[in-house]
């Protein structure tokens, strides 16, 4: 079982490295012979097709909305492939096939360059390697937008950083390298910047010998903490994913709002539709109708690792939804799996995307990444409590092993 989980978490070997396909990712994952997994209907659903839903929905029910999952094996089997296309579906878009690209990197000092071809074009991704002292291999935390970087390369984590902006313009421009590739593809731009990314690692795994691959990271704040959330979905490499004041589209509920902010589904779309695809379109003013919330994306990343950070006082995403309705539903799934202590919560003071929050988030990375033993409880909820009533399919969990 350990094992399996070590294979799992990416941790083990290679395995991972750069995957052909999401279908290959899950196809290298240990297999039950006994298992039949319910078809996933095809054509998806529309919105109209679902009932609503005003608590989280049920992450063990199939999509057929009559079959439920009935052990740990089936889930990682059956329902996580079929939730990570139901994502992809209804919020992200297809993320491409990797299999069809060509990946290549140079290397000058601390300037990492990716070179990725794919159709006949190319395009480069320009990476900056923040590298502790001694000779390594270090963990490492991809990340875009800036953070603590001082701390986490003092404590033996290499940092590395890419303009998302240049794989992806924060627009419906449909500008950047990944859409000089990818034009007229129906996919959202968190998930662009998520394809940036694993890009960036597979350049770390070519030419950079100081950092150990297998150990890495990802973040981003606000809306970068959206697309770190996608990145720790799309690739099973990414061993702990970041997300820091992430809002709705990252982990931040669409169903349930407490904090006092606005943001939702609808004037996220409308104000900045590009970083979903079109598919979600069809639920504004319908939220109740997704066949998934926030948690849904947080466990279909078990039993990788997620820390979950929202400062106890921002001003523009709903930290205590995301503690007490995200965080606590996915936390049963997590536990339920036997991985409960790779789900972490951090809620430090500040306002949105305070730099504190990395300093706050660094003792349970460093457990992950690193083996080191922290008293720090990353269960804590401070003054919040969690809200049971928002999933109660919690008290109803499958009994198979």
């Amino acid at each position: 079982m350990r094992a399996n989980l070590l294979i799992a978490l990416g941790l083990a070997s290679n395995i991972y490295a750069a995957p052909n396909s999401l279908e290959q990712i899950f196809d290298l994952l240990p297999r039950q012979a006994n298992i039949t997994c319910p078809p996933t209907p095809n054509p998806m659903p529309k919105a109209a097709a679902f009932l609503s839903v005003k608590t989280m929905p049920d992450p063990f029910l199939y999509l057929d909305g009559k079959t439920r999952v009935r052990s740990k094996d089936e889930w990682y089997q059956c329902r996580q492939p079929e939730v990570l296309k139901l994502l992809q579906e209804y919020q992200y878009g297809y993320y491409p096939d990797h299999s069809l690209e060509t990946v290549s990197a140079t290397r000058s000092g601390n300037a990492l360059t990716v070179t990725v071809a794919v159709g006949g074009k190319s395009v480069m991704i320009a990476a900056m390697l923040n590298l502790p002292g001694g000779s390594g291999p270090f963990p490492v935390v991809l990340s875009i937008g800036g953070m603590d970087t001082r701390s986490y390369v003092n404590a033996g984590i290499a940092v590395v950083t890419f303009d998302y902006g240049k794989v992806a313009a924060d627009s419906n421009s449909k500008t950047g390298a990944f859409w000089t590739l990818y034009n007229g593809r129906d996919i959202g731009v968190l998930t662009a910047w998520a394809w940036g990314f694993h890009r960036v690692l597979d350049g770390i795994e070519l030419k950079v010998p100081e950092i150990d691959a297998t150990k890495s990271a990802v973040t981003g704040c606000s809306r970068l903490g959206k697309a770190a959330l996608a990145a720790g979905l799309f690739d099973k490499r990414i061993a702990v994913t970041m997300p820091m004041c992430s809002g709705v589209q990252g982990a931040g509920p669409y169903r349930y709002s407490l904090s006092g902010q606005g943001e939702n589904l609808e004037n996220s779309k409308s104000g900045a539709g590009w970083w979903t695809s079109s598919g979600i379109s069809q639920f504004v003013n319908k939220a109740t109708q997704l066949p998934f919330d926030a948690h849904t994306i947080v466990t279909a990343i078990a039993p990788r690792a997620v820390v979950l950070e929202q400062n106890s006082g921002d001003q523009f995403t709903d930290s205590k939804c995301t503690a007490v309705v995200t965080f606590s539903a996915a936390k049963v799934v997590y536990s339920w799996l036997g991985v409960g202590d790779t789900l972490g919560m951090s809620i430090p003071s500040g306002g949105h995307c305070d730099m504190n929050g990395y300093a706050d988030v660094l003792p349970f990375v460093q457990k992950i990444l690193q083996g080191k033993a922290t008293t720090k409880n990353y269960d804590d909820l401070k003054t919040w409590k969690a809200m049971p009533e928002a999933y109660p399919w919690g008290t109803d969990l499958p009994k198979g092993k």
